[in-house]
């Protein structure tokens, strides 16, 4: 009798700590916030992701017409064969596997070779006019990276291809070689000026955080600058410019424009040029396997890039006592270091956009001299003479409706990312030893790692019909926005991360202990307090959202065209004056919303990316 009594009172006890423990869970924000992002995420990301995957390994309808084995909806390997094993594997995949491997490999040492060397120039070193050079370096981040594809096709193209001379031959009079117009080396040469400037802004925070302490003693010492850099300098900021490799490498790999616009004239192919090719001839499965391929590849990157940082994360540089950075003293080379850096960064951010700019005003292309000068691109009238009848970029009705959506995707997209970003950062920081913050945080990542041109296929087919609760989506704008601010989850949550890092737990417990809602606290301390952060998340959504193709390409209607889209649908019909003219005006639009957000909200990319 005793025996049972106490066994009921252990169950008692068990049911009694269960329940509060559910109670605990209940009302703690960072579980029921974490969930509610968790079941985001896995609609947004995982279930697309999911579907990417199965479908590759099933029989489709279309299948039918090229083997007759085709059951659809059965299990199968042959998309897999087709694209592996096949007699088009080659064309299909190895070829622009290649292709892609070597582009993105030769981009990245590239990139991390100039952009580390620019940011310890301006972080470390006593090189003046460090603020233009640095504003220098923002300006290629804003600019879309087939923009300079195009200033790079408009001074090197020939008329064996390019249909048109361009600069060079037209002020040498030497044709350039097919190798120097199109294909492998203008890939990575433009691929490369741009990525650089994004490797910049990545490790610039982490070199112009570092304490100067310890390559102080070490010249004490009677080290020399070289070994000191080599020795000390570089090592703290490994893990940094680790990771900038592997962001770089993968950017590269997924890029598409670029390849698209100085590739396809002679046929080189990459596996994300290859992939859009494969939509568009209606080969889902194949493109889809091809995207699969891509983020195996970024995520064994990602793994390696962690299996070679190791320990080196442990490395404090910035610690409880004031931080010193003395600056490396340059000498005699000051001056001529100076002139030079800021003779590269007009030669890779200025330059192209004069270029631009004085195509606009040319009429007939390959032409160069002042008469050949002119307003029409700009406000002509429609003539059928020229360019089969386009009216200028201000007289177009289709670039004042691509206009209207741009701007109005990019801001809405950019306030959801970032508060979004600033949410999920919290339940990261909060929830630091949680398996559900991590889980958050990785599956956050996701987006980066999937190729922008599958997961809109994806979205195609998941939008196209009402679904859950949502209506067909297809055609409208909010599932641009929506794709928009999937794609650029991984840098907001990250920006939301660190600032909710800053902010004392202590603050939010005290508004708790007075009767504040989690709504109030978040409202009335933790949003005014990451108001930087949450500006920074903004601009940076914002440009990108203003020159993004890759992932909306797919998605766009005629009612839904942005800017980008028809710059690219110009390009293609070979209408360059147009094309840029139009990017000028993404430009003027980027431009003028960084200014206004340095202004008033304190926001600097020049600090580099979370500066």
């Amino acid at each position: 009798m005793e025996l049972s009594k106490g066994r009921g009172r252990t169950s008692s006890l068990y049911l009694r700590r269960t329940l509060n423990m559910a109670k605990s869970l209940l009302t703690n924000p960072v579980y029921l916030i974490g969930l509610l992002a968790l079941c985001f995420l896995t609609y947004t990301i995982i279930v697309p992701l999911w579907e990417i995957v199965k479908t590759t390994f099933l029989w489709q309808q279309q299948d039918v017409r090229v083997s007759p084995d085709a059951k659809p909806g059965y299990f199968t390997w042959y998309h897999w064969s087709r694209i592996l094993t096949s007699d088009l594997s080659k064309s299909l995949f190895y070829k622009p596997m290649l292709n892609s491997i070597s582009t993105s490999v030769v981009v990245s040492f590239a990139s991390m070779a100039l952009g580390t060397a620019l940011a310890w120039f301006v972080t470390r070193t006593d090189v003046p006019f460090k603020k233009t050079i640095a504003f220098l370096a923002v300006v290629p981040h804003m600019l879309p990276s087939w923009i300079l594809s195009i200033a790079w096709m408009m001074v090197f193209k020939n008329q064996k291809i390019g249909g048109s001379e361009g600069i060079f031959q037209a002020v040498f009079h030497v044709q350039p070689p097919d190798w120097l117009s199109y294909g492998y080396v203008p890939i990575v040469t433009t691929l490369t000026i741009h990525d650089s400037v994004f490797f910049y802004l990545l490790v610039a925070v982490a070199l112009s955080s570092m304490n100067s302490q310890l390559e102080e003693t070490a010249s004490l010492l009677g080290a020399g600058r070289l070994t000191i850099l080599r020795k000390i300098t570089l090592p703290l900021v490994l893990p940094a410019i680790l990771s900038a490799f592997i962001l770089t490498f993968t950017k590269a790999m997924g890029s598409f424009g670029v390849p698209a616009l100085l590739g396809l004239p002679v046929k080189y192919y990459t596996i994300s040029t290859m992939l859009y090719s494969a939509m568009r001839n209606r080969m889902v499965t194949e493109a889809y396997i091809l995207s699969l391929i891509l983020m195996l590849i970024s995520m064994l990157t990602i793994y390696l890039n962690q299996r070679m940082i190791g320990k080196r994360k442990s490395f404090v540089t910035i610690g409880g006592k004031g931080g010193r950075r003395t600056l490396t003293p340059l000498g005699k080379w000051r001056m001529p270091l100076a002139v030079g850096i800021l003779l590269f960064m007009l030669l890779i951010g200025i330059a192209p956009l004069l270029l631009l700019v004085w195509q606009t005003f040319m009429l007939k292309d390959g032409n160069y001299s002042l008469s050949n000068l002119t307003l029409h691109w700009w406000i002509g009238e429609s003539n059928f003479k020229i360019a089969s009848g386009e009216v200028g970029v201000l007289r177009n009705n289709e670039l004042l409706l691509a206009l209207k959506n741009s701007v109005h995707i990019a801001l809405v997209s950019s306030a959801c990312a970032a508060v979004a970003g600033l949410i999920l950062g919290y339940v990261v920081s909060r929830g630091r030893k949680l398996r559900l913050a991590r889980t958050v945080e990785h599956v956050s990542f996701l987006p980066y790692l999937i190729p922008g041109i599958s997961l809109a296929a994806i979205y195609i087919s998941m939008f196209a019909k009402p679904t859950l609760l949502l209506p067909a989506l297809y055609g409208t704008l909010s599932l641009i926005i929506l794709i928009t601010v999937v794609k650029d989850l991984p840098f907001a949550t990250r920006a939301g991360s660190s600032a909710m890092l800053q902010i004392g737990g202590e603050l939010e417990e005290a508004a708790r202990m007075q009767g504040a809602s989690w709504f109030k606290r978040f409202y009335r301390i933790l949003l005014p307090l990451s108001r930087n952060s949450l500006i920074s998340s903004f601009l940076i959504v914002f440009i990108g959202a203003m020159k993004e193709m890759d992932s909306i390409i797919l998605l766009i209607t005629p009612k839904t065209g942005t800017l980008t889209t028809l710059t690219f649908w110009y390009a293609e019909k070979g209408f360059f004056q147009l094309t840029n003219a139009i990017i000028v005006i993404i430009i003027v639009i980027i431009m003028v919303v960084y200014a206004v957000a340095t202004k008033i909200g304190k926001a600097d990319l020049t600090k580099g990316i979370g500066g």
